[in-house]
């Protein structure tokens, strides 16, 4: 039988649908914004040392969420560990190109924008756009433009990241469990100042919790 902290618990924190619904509209609006034929948002699961596509939009997008691919493959696994953004207007003649992968996926790009996913100093995952129209946001304006869809997009990731992280601990139990619990509980509860002075409490305690 579920615990009822347990269940309380797993109800205060939002679901995966609500995170992953916001990076789709994410890839949607950059992929309309530079009228490419695709875009898509990868997340870095540092578990496994993969990438995994969490948003896509266009081309093939309906066979690619939820794919796994080692972390350092392509463009895209370049952009991560680099942390550095790139567009590429000829990616066949490019050696970092992941030929075998797009193909697998049954859609080949010729050209490509790509920015890293940053929070906090993190590097979270990557936002790709694909064959984007050439007279569609070129050069430093269009770089600049798609820095903003970053933002949001590593901002959302981390949402979706925190999310799962705290479920899965809820959800394997333990015997702090019921304090956690009790503490988000607690939290969901209040309102006005209270709220925000314990929501900087429990701030706090996160960023004391990721330190090595």
């Amino acid at each position: 039988m579920t615990d009822p902290s347990l269940a309380a618990a797993a109800g205060i924190l939002p679901d995966d649908a609500q995170h992953r619904a916001l990076l789709q509209s994410i890839v949607e609006a950059a992929r309309a914004i530079f009228s490419a034929r695709a875009a898509s948002i990868f997340l870095h699961d540092e578990d496994t040392d993969e990438l995994v596509f969490e948003a896509a939009a266009g081309e093939r997008s309906g066979e690619v969420i939820g794919l796994r691919i080692p972390s350092s493959t392509g463009i895209a696994g370049w952009v991560l560990v680099t942390r550095q953004p790139l567009v590429l207007d000829d990616l066949a003649n490019d050696p970092r190109f992941a030929r075998d992968l797009a193909e697998r996926i049954g859609y080949v790009p010729s050209a490509l924008m790509a920015v890293p996913l940053l929070y906090e100093e993190r590097a979270l995952g990557v936002l790709q756009v694909l064959d984007r129209q050439a007279d569609a946001h070129a050069g430093l304006a269009g770089m600049e433009l798609l820095g903003l869809f970053a933002n949001q997009a590593a901002i959302a990731l981390d949402l979706l990241r925190s999310a799962r992280r705290a479920r899965a601990v809820i959800e394997g139990g333990g015997g702090d469990i019921a304090a956690v619990t009790a503490l988000a509980a607690a939290l969901d509860g209040l309102e006005g100042e209270r709220r925000e002075a314990g929501a900087a409490l429990l701030g706090a305690l996160e960023q004391v919790l990721r330190k090595d």
